[in-house]
């Protein structure tokens, strides 16, 4: 009787020592339920890749790339942009003065030239008798006569009236003054183009007198020498400028 039971003992134990052993090996190799990733994890492991390589990958911010912004900065340009601008302004009033000074001290070709057109009548001519000749009359799209003449010609005003432009450049006219005068009851419209840079002696809106001294000859805008182009309309029509000088100026 004890033979078998100590048998039935030392199979127990051998098994109890196997499943010991075998036990843990097969629990390392099961994989756990609670380890499976659920679709929340996931999502927050693929935002976070989605970060770290946004990181990884963007380039340093460099402050030439943007303008101004904060309200300093805005004020900053904004003075000197207005600083720029009266720059301009004086820049462009000393060269009108200075124009204005030239012709005085006789850089303009003033010799020998009265500084108002000789006459008494509504009409004078607008460059000194003897000064010039015509190279280009009406014709082919060239609406007034050019009147040849050595640079810095006094130009006078052909009719007075109101001064309707006056500018450094108008066109092909390069520097012009055009005037609207109302003669013998017509409306009568003048331009003198070509002008001398700086040498304008009248602004728009001003009122003229007949005669007066209103620039000098040049050759400025589509013009290849020196000379005034000068151009006479009346009630709108388009006259030729010398027959209607020789036939009102006096």
């Amino acid at each position: 009787m004890v033979k078998p039971l100590r048998s039935i003992f030392i199979f127990g134990a051998v098994g109890a020592l196997v499943a010991a052993v075998a036990l843990p090996a097969y629990a390392a190799t099961k994989p756990a339920e609670a380890s499976t990733p659920t679709v929340q994890q996931l999502a927050a492991v693929d935002a976070q890749s989605l970060v770290v390589a946004s990181e990884a990958t963007a380039a340093p911010m460099n402050r030439g790339t943007f303008t101004a912004t904060t309200p300093e900065e805005i004020e900053k340009k904004k003075a000197e942009e207005a600083a720029a601008a009266r720059a301009a302004a004086a820049a462009k009033a000393a060269a009108v003065a200075s124009a204005s000074s030239s012709a005085s001290s006789g850089k303009f070709n003033t010799a020998g030239y009265a500084l108002v057109a000789p006459g008494s009548g509504e009409v004078r001519y607008p460059l000194p008798l003897g000064s010039w000749n015509v190279s280009r009359t009406i014709g082919g799209g060239h609406n007034g006569v050019d009147m040849l003449a050595p640079a810095g010609t006094p130009i006078y005003a052909a009719a007075g009236g109101v001064v309707r432009a006056s500018a450094e450049s108008i066109g092909g006219y390069g520097v012009c003054v055009m005037i609207d005068s109302v003669v013998g009851g017509q409306r009568v419209q003048t331009t003198y183009g070509h002008m001398i840079y700086g040498s304008r002696q009248v602004q728009q809106g001003q009122t003229v007198e007949p005669g007066q001294l209103i620039g000098y000859v040049g050759s400025t805008g589509r013009s290849t020498a020196n000379h005034l182009h000068f151009e006479v309309w009346v009630n709108g029509g388009l006259l030729e400028p010398q027959a209607w000088l020789a036939a009102n100026a006096g």
